[in-house]
């Protein structure tokens, strides 16, 4: 079967409405078991990502999977982030709008020391760690990725969070300038409400494995991927991980996230990776690690059972997914 250069999977299939509207998507489905995993490969990659600053951090060996790496290239140049884009190839290849300098994070709402944060203080706020990761998406795709920060809780101490504050929301960058996935009507579809907003509970963002995380793989996060300052969350799907982090608020009210809003029956608050739990349009019991040829199961938590379980006993994960 000729298949044309237009018909190159370019969108994001965690989007609700272009999934429906790009016969696209469902072509990369029919290629995904076999030339999609190549491609996916650095060989694949459209351009290899150039190194950054360094950024040096000690191996935090019992919180750390023992898998090798996704390639760099390929972590770097297969992303969601659409506030450059729906095309996976889109952070990479517009990410250089992003200026990371100067930044802060305000971190406000329910807390006694209300205040911001300048990144070149988020760096030297706590020991950096290295956690090697796995970040699954909802695409049902993975990547095990070397990140580099500390547990977000050390950040959220410095406030003091009140004994009302029961949830934490964080807030993208909205600047259109910057971010071109953002400008009205960029998207048939319509786009996100912007900007991005995710939202954790107080006990999922002072648990030690949610991590605030300023680099990877040795170096400064790459624009692509969420610079200068986002969270990792590793037992959830990858799109409750805010990327470019300029606001953190603690609330009593549970935060109405971007996915929510643009299709509630589709992503839920939760979004613990889940394999009992299908997404409405795909399975989400086995997924393809980049680089891989054959699929490997879902893991419960993502593989993190073990850590997080606890904090859901009693809640069914079905109906809060």
């Amino acid at each position: 079967m000729l298949i044309r250069r237009a018909e190159r999977f370019t969108s994001s299939e965690i989007t609700p409405y272009p999934t429906y509207l790009d016969r696209r998507s469902f072509i990369r489905g029919g290629l995904i078991a076999g030339a999609a995993a190549l491609a996916l490969t650095p060989k694949g990659a459209r351009a290899a990502t150039p190194k950054g600053q360094p950024l040096a951090a000690q191996r935090n060996v019992p919180l750390s999977l023992g898998e090798p790496p996704t390639p760099f290239e390929s972590a770097t140049t297969y992303n969601n982030f659409y506030e450059f884009g729906t095309d996976k190839e889109d952070p990479a290849r517009l990410g250089g709008s992003l200026k990371t300098r100067p930044w802060s994070v305000k971190v406000e709402g329910l807390c006694a020391k209300p205040r911001s944060f300048d990144i070149e203080e988020l760096l030297k706020l706590a020991p950096l760690e290295e956690r090697v990761y796995s970040l699954r998406c909802v695409e049902a795709w993975s990547m095990v990725i070397p990140w580099i920060g500390y547990s977000l809780s050390a950040l959220l101490k410095k406030v003091e969070p009140t004994s009302a504050a029961k949830f934490v929301e964080f807030a993208t960058l909205h600047d259109a300038e910057q971010f071109p996935g953002q400008k009205k009507g960029v998207f048939g579809w319509g786009g996100l409400d912007w900007p991005y907003i995710e939202g954790l509970r107080m006990d999922e963002a002072m648990h030690p494995l949610t991590l605030l995380t300023l680099g990877m793989y040795g170096q400064v996060l790459p624009n692509q991927n969420g610079a200068p300052v986002r969270v990792i969350i590793p037992w959830k799907y990858g799109f409750k991980s805010g990327k470019s982090i300029v606001r953190i608020r603690l609330t009593s009210e549970q935060p109405k996230t971007a996915w929510e809003k643009a299709a509630p029956s589709e992503y839920g608050f939760y979004s613990n990776v889940n394999p009992t739990v299908d997404h409405p349009r795909w399975s989400q019991a086995t997924e393809r690690r980049i680089g891989e040829f054959r699929r490997r199961k879902t893991l419960p938590f993502n593989g993190y059972g073990d850590q997080v379980a606890s904090l859901y006993t009693g809640l069914d994960l079905k109906k809060f997914y």
